[in-house]
């Protein structure tokens, strides 16, 4: 039995991608290796948007060189954003690698693998789609949370952003293909799922994506057509498509939590537009003013974007500002790095390393008071948790998500298994970025009704 082992780095994109490569390679008699000694296949499925991930990758193909050296017919790959960023190039550098393979190309990677296994030499393939763009389809896993990819590539041009590049111009998947995945995932046992897209609120029903988004109406038919699906999300979005529909969608369908991830990069208008975010602070602040609006008590989390060439302490101050204008509860926040092929090269990258390095703490530090102020403020207060996993550690003990996407740890009633199901959840205590609290003692089960479920107005928690 020949077997495999995926590797990942990067974003849920990149997590989506390992998926499908496990399955396309299931699909082809391989099954997956419990180590490294026994796998005749390893795929490194990479990220390129940071330095940090593309230099952990270069570290880790590295210490592959002696294990080639011992097992000559080991088959080693580099899959994904740094396998399209450098092609050939990265083949030249590292010798023993056998195979270059882009997103675009993963259906083919069983039959590239066999050709380098009969002798063929090494080879990059990363070639985009670009005519009859392909989608993967997932297949049904023992989990409760599963993602779905709607489109690929982006069209924004960031000047700091190297997607472009990797992931090619943006590609819309059907809106039928999307709703059959996931019913044949709900069927499953999946659910909740995350709609997966570069600039995910960008879709359109297919061909030009000119015009404003339909991504409201897609989420409109997903709530209608696949009823026993009890939470779908979305990621990541752009600001500029957060439009007046897609905020009707989220104050009328129950299906949407009360969270939205929405990535702003900078509260600084100056470094916002060196950026080419195409919006404003006093933009995104209204954007989420409008939504908040319909959906009361709604949380925001975010992306960040420290020391981007020629910010400023003030530039800077702006950022810590919308950080307590919006109250966002978390982030994922990042020092600039200069990225291959991207416009922000032609700036000086002129800030040094020890003030980003200061700038991020700072960051991280007001984005932890805020969640703290939160997080405690739920304690005594009910919420509804779907379930997602069992702590195999303490009896009874399980853990899930709110609607608004705390992370709650519970204690279930003895003798009953509550994942995939919705849960009323007593909080009794706050940690610095999780919640632990008690389940009531029966489970509820969201409805499955015949049309999508409106969302009805409610005092914010």
């Amino acid at each position: 039995m020949k077997r495999y082992l995926v590797q990942t780095f990067g974003c849920q994109m990149n997590v989506h991608d390992s998926r499908r490569i496990e399955e396309v390679l299931g699909a082809h008699g391989y099954e997956q290796a419990d180590e490294l000694a026994v796998a005749d296949v390893i795929v490194l499925n990479t990220c390129s948007v940071r330095e940090k991930a593309e230099q952990k990758l270069r570290s880790m193909v590295g210490t592959y060189k002696g294990l080639k050296a011992l097992r000559p017919d080991l088959v080693i790959v580099v899959a994904g954003c740094v396998a399209q960023q450098e092609g050939d190039q990265l083949l030249r550098r590292v010798p023993h690698l056998d195979l270059v393979i882009g997103p675009d190309n993963i259906a083919e990677l069983p039959a590239l693998v066999e050709s380098i296994r009969d002798g063929a030499p090494p080879r990059a393939r990363t070639v985009f789609d670009l005519e009859s763009p392909r989608f993967l389809v997932a297949q049904p896993r023992k989990e409760v949370t599963s993602f779905v990819t709607v489109m690929k590539g982006c069209d924004e041009r960031c000047t700091y952003c190297i997607v472009p590049y990797t992931r090619g111009p943006e590609r819309y998947r059907a809106a039928g293909e999307i709703v059959a995945e996931i019913a044949h995932l709900v069927e499953g046992g999946v659910r909740e799922i995350t709609l997966l897209g570069q600039t995910v609120n960008s879709w359109h029903s297919g061909g030009s994506g000119e015009g404003e988004s339909e991504f409201p109406a897609l989420l409109r038919r997903i709530a209608l057509e696949v009823p026993s699906l009890l939470r779908l999300r979305y990621t990541s979005p752009h600001p500029r498509h957060l439009t007046e529909a897609l905020i009707d969608a989220h104050a009328q369908l129950a299906i949407l939590p009360r969270h939205l991830h929405l990535p702003v990069q900078s509260g600084s208008d100056r470094m916002l537009k060196r950026m080419l975010r195409r919006y404003t602070h006093a933009d995104y602040v209204r954007r989420i003013e409008a939504l908040r609006a319909r959906v009361p008590g709604l949380t925001v989390s975010t992306d960040m974007i420290v020391g981007f060439p020629g910010e400023t302490d003030a530039d800077f101050e702006a950022t810590l500002e919308l950080v307590r204008e919006v109250g966002f509860v978390s982030l994922f926040g990042f020092k600039y790095s200069p990225r291959p092929y991207t416009p922000a090269l032609k700036l000086e990258d002129d800030v040094p390393e020890a003030v980003k390095d200061t700038r991020l703490q700072a960051l991280f530090a007001a984005v932890d008071e805020i969640q703290r102020a939160h997080l405690q403020s739920l304690v005594g207060k009910r919420v509804q948790v779907l379930v997602e996993s069992r702590d195999e550690s303490v009896p009874n003990r399980y853990a899930g998500r709110s609607e608004r996407h705390e992370l709650v740890h519970l204690e279930a009633p003895e003798g009953l298994d509550p994942r995939g199901a919705l849960v009323n959840v007593e909080i009794v205590e706050a940690f610095k970025h999780s919640l632990h609290g008690l389940m009531e003692g029966g489970v509820y089960h969201a409805p499955a009704p015949k049309r999508a479920a409106i969302r009805l107005p409610m005092a914010s928690a």
